[in-house]
């Protein structure tokens, strides 16, 4: 079922776009409450359950806190391909006609990436909180390769090699030793990347800096089912 979720949540995304074609405000007030969702699972439930895990290995704390400023890098140089795309921003010419593979390989590694911890344990709060980011993002994704100058079967194509990436994170770290043994290192690099993620999202300025009150209710709530789920 795990696998089901995953795979799902991007291709609702994308259904949700070629079928209701949300406004522009709308997928914004989405990627804020699921950028607000996923920043307080990382720090209400990932970040204990690594130092936790730290702590019962006797390995260093500040070994951890490396691996999680390494996660906020990678997740940096990433960016520098996908132009944005992992928090609803792909800065692509629309027009293009070559197909973007920088942006393909980047956005695979990070969802490959954030799907290996899920395969260690059931850790429900952690899937929930990967399939309420990836509608939004999979809804920003659709919209610009099927109103691009790509051929429309690449962009099919494109959305259901994104959709497998997760999944088969979660599967290989069931199946590969190493995985398994560099557990709490790989999770604190997560945890890393969905810090990046997370903020990135939720503290972009608005337009004139101001205060934007349906923005901070989608963040409110996105935190407040967090921390009560």
């Amino acid at each position: 079922m795990i696998f089901l979720y995953l795979i799902f949540s991007v291709l609702a995304g994308a259904l949700v776009m070629m079928v209701f074609k949300p406004k522009q405000k709308a997928v914004r007030l989405l990627l804020a409450f699921s950028g607000a969702y996923l920043l307080a699972v990382t720090i209400l439930h990932l970040l204990p359950e690594v130092y936790e895990n730290t702590s019962a290995k006797n390995q260093s704390i500040n070994l951890v806190g490396l691996f999680v400023l390494a996660g906020i890098l990678i997740q940096s140089i990433l960016e520098s391909f996908s132009k944005g795309a992992e928090h609803g921003h792909i800065h692509l010419r629309s027009d293009a006609t070559a197909f973007p593979w920088m942006l393909l390989i980047s956005l695979c590694i990070h969802a490959f990436s954030e799907g290996i911890p899920i395969g260690y344990a059931d850790n429900s709060e952690l899937l929930w909180a990967i399939v309420v980011h990836k509608i939004p993002i999979s809804i920003v994704l659709a919209t610009f390769l099927l109103q691009s100058k790509l051929p429309k079967t690449q962009g099919y194509l494109f959305i259901v090699f994104f959709a497998m990436m997760s999944p088969l994170g979660a599967l290989l770290a069931k199946k590969i030793p190493l995985l398994l043994s560099y557990h709490t290192e790989i999770t604190a690099l997560t945890i890393g990347i969905f810090l990046h993620i997370s903020t990135v999202i939720l503290f972009e300025s608005s337009k004139d800096h101001k205060f934007n009150i349906r923005k901070f209710i989608a963040i409110l709530l996105g935190m407040s089912i967090a921390f009560l789920g």
